[in-house]
């Protein structure tokens, strides 16, 4: 684009500027006038339009009778006393039920056999998850999470590893193919 082109578009945008403010910001007209040309007036209907003096007399000897405080005060109101208070011997204390327990420790693997190493007379426990079987000694960890503290004939002694917790496992047969 030549230096003259943009001199012109940019004018042209400058007239275009002012001429959008000034719809935008010009002198509005006085306010709208309404005209009667709908039909003549006509007031609404109102059954007694005289004052009603009994409600202001009403109103004028109303007394408040609630507490008197000041709002603008950061203390408390004192307290209200209606009727004198009747001693009561003082009630035993019941103490709260105790928490309960941690859930019950669930290992997400089933023991079902072991084997003794004729050498060195070591058990290894055979376990498994739903595709995966896994071969652990003794002080050995499970999943990550389970240490294998003792092997028995029928049961294996897990240990959680983060919170000491301890669980029995007992065997069960794996089925076998058929």
């Amino acid at each position: 684009m030549s230096r003259r082109t943009q001199s012109l578009v940019l004018s042209g945008l400058a007239v275009l500027l002012f001429a959008v403010l000034y719809l935008e910001y010009r002198p509005q007209d006085a306010a709208p006038t309404i005209s009667a040309a709908s039909g003549s007036f006509e007031p609404l209907p109102v059954e007694n339009p005289a004052l009603r003096l009994d409600l202001l007399d009403r109103l004028k000897k109303f007394q408040y009778e609630g507490s008197h405080r000041n709002i603008f005060s950061a203390s408390l109101p004192p307290p209200v006393s209606t009727a004198p208070l009747v001693p009561v011997a003082p009630a035993k204390p019941i103490a709260p039920p105790p928490p309960p327990g941690p859930p019950p420790l669930v290992v997400p693997a089933t023991f079902f056999g072991y084997v003794t190493d004729a050498r060195t007379g070591a058990r290894r426990a055979f376990f498994n998850d739903t595709d995966n079987v896994y071969v652990v000694a003794v002080g050995e960890t499970l999943l990550g999470r389970f240490r294998l503290v003792q092997i028995g004939n029928s049961t294996a002694e897990m240990e959680e590893v983060s919170s000491g917790r301890r669980t029995t496992l007992t065997m069960t047969e794996e089925p076998g193919p058929s």
